[in-house]
């Protein structure tokens, strides 16, 4: 009888793997929410609040359309989005 020992092989993905990027230090050291606003508030090491810049907000809305209502329906949807 023999016994056929096969090498192990690497996954598929292994070979695409590189280093992680460089890191950088964050300037904030904690995130709470502000009860009143519901926004963000970041603050340093030392408890004081930091500010982290102007941010946009978004808006997306979706419809669904039908066609067809009196046999096999026809649907379709549009979808929108709005940044600023």
């Amino acid at each position: 009888m023999t016994i056929i020992v096969e090498q192990p092989i690497a996954p598929w993905g292994a070979s695409r793997l590189a280093p992680y990027p460089t890191t950088i230090q964050r300037p904030h050291a904690s995130v709470t929410v502000d009860s009143g606003t519901q926004l963000g508030v970041f603050r340093d090491r030392d408890g004081q609040v930091v500010d982290m810049g102007a941010h946009g907000t978004s808006k997306g809305t979706e419809t669904s359309t039908t066609t067809n209502s009196d046999s096999k329906n026809d649907q379709g949807h549009d979808q929108d989005s709005e940044q600023d």
